[in-house]
């Protein structure tokens, strides 16, 4: 964000909005003007207060673009706090991927927009950049192991720690390493995934303290013996040099909107091939602070919201009070409109219900919508008793969701002190788990399971891991794993090709269909259309 942008928008200093949350200036740890980290003490230091009321924005599946997931928790923080209520946002980091790629960056758009964008979609305060580095620190060491005689039995074979890069790189899916003699280390192969999908950053969003951090990176698998045993982080006296590298980046990451609302931002894992959501520390924090969080799950309520609920939920002890699911007159014509668009967000309507709420659902107005169109899903919906809204956010701000806000407010106070439904027991078995998602919220008739997922399935249960909640990776254009099944599909299977384990994060990774853990580039990258002007000012950015 340039001079011009900060005069344009009057962004305040960040110790102003630390003070709106009713935190110390003097206790923030700034990164520049508007920007600051929040020492994760803070939250031990308010485990008095009540917590405020957690409000989780979803979408339909979304078309290629998206829907506006991200402009619409701003937006509707934006109104909450226009309503005078105490509100505070919830987003994960952007990933310079998708960045570079073709998504463009991840700080929402027009008037719904957390600042300074620019800042926030490239470097930011050095996060990414922290996981990759204690990620990668723990590749070395177990290659280390091998080259220094392997005390550990380590199967090479059988390592199943890759390497990352915050960058969409094809190349890197598959390599092989320790080429070119001797003193470069045993020869193997191995791959990168994109830092979104590290354990590591998964690790980070589900830690409860710094204590925390350090126990689940102690037990990270990396691999398994000749004999099968798993050999964990701990193994290799890894845990301590990668919290020392995770020290600051467990601190929350404190920005605002343009229209001075608190916003953390703060941890990034995807949600096609991780959970999707933000730190729980950040979401824990703000709700001690606020009476009213806002924060987004990644994608459709397939993939974001059911690991939202399922694994974030679960594990932090949050119980969310309301849900708005984002649609839009575009995804819904996508999806083949009255011949699926509509079937399309009834599913993912039901999805939520299936949680114990009620959701509201959000159409993301935008200049080309007919009134003929919106008030037909507006209809189609009341007659199944589901509200459905307009917003403007993107053109008028918070005052283009205030009718979203009152709805919200109204869902929130008549769902009490209610709990959400899980999908499912942690005793269930893998392949049950598995089997209840696919049937219950992608209305798949069954899973097929091929030869290496049930031996991978065996191994987890033998090294005593099954009892985790599953983390599906799978396609987020379909509600299927198929990316060509528009609309809501019936009559499919989903197809698990592969099982991995996150042991330190605390969920077993079920691999379906074609899903990659490291994209590619578009034919035209976004990354083509930037350019640093000789003034120092940044053209092209999304």
């Amino acid at each position: 964000m340039n001079s011009a942008e900060i005069n344009e928008y009057k962004i305040k200093r960040i110790s102003e909005v630390a003070k709106e949350l009713g935190i110390d200036p003097d206790r923030i740890l700034p990164h520049g003007h508007y920007i600051a980290k929040v020492p994760v003490s803070i939250l031990d230091e308010k485990k008095d207060q009540p917590d405020g009321k957690l409000i989780l924005v979803s979408a339909m599946t979304p078309t290629p673009q998206g829907e506006g997931k991200t402009t619409t928790t701003i937006g509707l923080g934006d109104a909450l706090r226009k309503k005078g209520l105490k509100t505070t946002i919830c987003l994960r980091e952007p990933s310079l991927g998708p960045y570079f790629g073709i998504k463009g960056g991840g700080t929402g758009a027009g008037r719904a927009q957390v600042m300074p964008s620019e800042d926030i979609n490239l470097h930011f305060v050095g996060d990414m950049y922290s996981v990759s580095k204690a990620n990668n620190l723990l590749a070395a060491m177990v290659d280390n192991h091998l080259q220094h005689g392997n005390e550990l039995n380590i199967d090479p074979r059988r390592i199943i720690w890759r390497r990352v890069i915050d960058l969409n790189d094809r190349a890197l899916r598959q390599i092989f390493i320790g080429m070119g003699g001797v003193s470069n280390g045993v020869p193997r192969q191995d791959g990168f995934n994109i830092t979104p999908a590290s354990e590591i950053m998964a690790i980070l969003c589900l830690a409860s303290d710094v204590h925390d951090l350090g126990e689940r990176l102690a037990r990270t698998c990396v691999g398994f013996t000749y004999s099968g045993q798993p050999v964990r982080a701990s193994d290799l006296q890894a845990e301590g040099a990668m919290q020392i590298l995770l020290r600051d980046t467990i601190h929350p990451n404190l920005v605002q909107t343009i229209e001075g609302t608190p916003a953390f931002v703060h941890g990034g894992p995807f949600a096609n091939i991780a959970q999707g959501t933000n730190t729980a520390i950040a979401t824990r924090m703000a709700l001690k602070l606020s009476d009213y969080v806002v924060t987004e799950a990644g994608f459709a309520t397939d993939l974001g919201a059911e690991k939202f609920f399922d694994i974030k939920c679960r594990i932090a002890g949050l119980n969310p009070s309301a849900a708005v699911i984002v649609a839009t007159i575009r995804a819904m014509k996508y999806h083949g409109w009255k011949d699926g668009g509509f079937e399309n967000l009834e599913k993912h309507v039901e999805n939520i219900q299936q949680f114990g709420l009620q959701p509201i659902i959000a159409i993301n107005r935008f200049d080309d919508d007919s009134e003929d169109d919106i008030n037909e899903v507006i209809e189609h919906f009341a007659n199944k008793g589901v509200k459905a809204i307009t917003a403007t956010h993107y053109a008028n701000g918070g005052a283009g969701a205030l009718d979203l806000a009152q709805a919200v407010i109204d869902a929130s106070e008549a769902f009490g002190q209610r709990k959400i439904v899980y999908q499912y027991p942690l005793e269930m078995s893998i392949v049950e788990k598995v089997r209840t998602l696919a049937r219950n919220l992608y209305g798949a008739d069954d899973v097929e399971f091929s030869a290496k997922a049930m031996s991978d399935i065996a191994l987890i249960a033998k090294c005593g891991y099954e009892n985790l909640p599953v983390c599906i990776a799978k396609s987020s254009k379909s509600l299927s794993d198929n990316d060509k099944l528009l609309g809501r599909p019936r009559g499919f299977k989903i197809s698990v090709n592969e099982v991995r384990v996150s042991a330190g994060a605390g969920f077993v990774v079920i691999i379906c269909g074609n899903i990659m853990t490291m994209p590619g580039l578009p034919k035209v990258p976004a990354a083509t259309k930037m350019k640093l002007l000789p003034d120092g000012r940044a053209v092209g950015l999304a």
